[in-house]
């Protein structure tokens, strides 16, 4: 028996974060300054640029890093299979990009993690076996329970982005509305008929 590296795209984003975290948190070296999206966007510095997809990699606690790796570890694999890893990275990819622009254009606030990430994962499992025309409900009930606890949270001050929460939910939405449109649409077989003279 060996062990199957079977999620190539969430065990190799788990890994990384997992990485950053505890060398910065033993060796103290302060890496997670190169993890962190700040509000002070600028246009001519590569670190900014950078930033717009390292944040998702970087975690402020213990708690931030492991809260956001159980979900990312037990549905990662499952949408891996369904959606393919490609798809999967694309996905992942618009999500960090999409949420880091949407923050810097009205936050001023800086933002690490892979929360966003985190809750398109949600959202897009919730299509899991969703038919073409028909609204999950298993969507409906992860979107009061998820995406609306965030909503009611981010009337509130803290230092959780539930804004990235939110737009994560969104894209994951948006997704799940799509692939369940062109993925499961059954196929049309056309059948010749042979004539023999």
């Amino acid at each position: 028996m060996r062990l199957d590296y079977n999620s190539p795209i969430v065990l190799t984003y788990s890994i990384i974060c997992i990485v950053i975290f505890y060398i910065d948190h033993f060796l103290g070296t302060n890496v997670t300054q190169y993890f962190t999206l700040n509000g002070d966007f600028n246009a001519t510095s590569p670190a900014s640029w950078f930033s717009l997809v390292s944040y998702s990699f970087g975690h402020a606690s213990t708690e931030h890093l492991w809260g956001n790796l159980s979900f990312l570890l037990l549905l990662g694999p499952f949408i891996e299979e369904k959606h393919t890893s490609f798809d999967l990275f694309m996905m992942t990819f618009f999500t960090v990009i999409l949420t880091a622009i949407l923050h810097i254009a009205f936050f001023d606030a800086g933002l690490m993690g892979a929360s966003g990430v985190v809750f398109m994962f949600i959202a897009l499992s919730s299509f899991a076996n969703a038919k073409p025309g028909t609204i999950p409900l298993t969507f409906i009930l992860i979107a009061v329970l998820f995406i609306g606890k965030e909503v009611v949270a981010s009337m509130k001050t803290d230092n959780v982005s539930q804004f990235a929460h939110i737009v994560g939910g969104i894209i994951g939405t948006i997704f799940g509305f799509w692939k369940s449109k062109y993925e499961n649409r059954p196929s049309t077989i056309r059948i010749e008929e042979v004539n023999n003279n």
